[in-house]
């Protein structure tokens, strides 16, 4: 079965958020010697993203 893809449309100011809480999860992470691999592919993802301006309806 193949995993289904989904897009999520963010503000610039939502972007930074997501982008930072991403950041202190690592930090938090690699301070209990835990694992960051799936974080910094999802980082580098989000960081590599296409930007695309939407209108939204009213």
């Amino acid at each position: 079965m193949k995993n289904p893809k989904y897009h999520i449309y963010l503000s610039s100011k939502e972007r930074s958020t997501v982008l930072k809480s991403l950041v202190d999860l690592k930090n938090g992470m690699i301070s209990r010697g835990k694992y960051t691999d799936v974080i910094d592919e999802i980082i580098i993802k989000l960081y590599k993203a296409r930007k695309k301006n939407i209108t939204l309806s009213r």
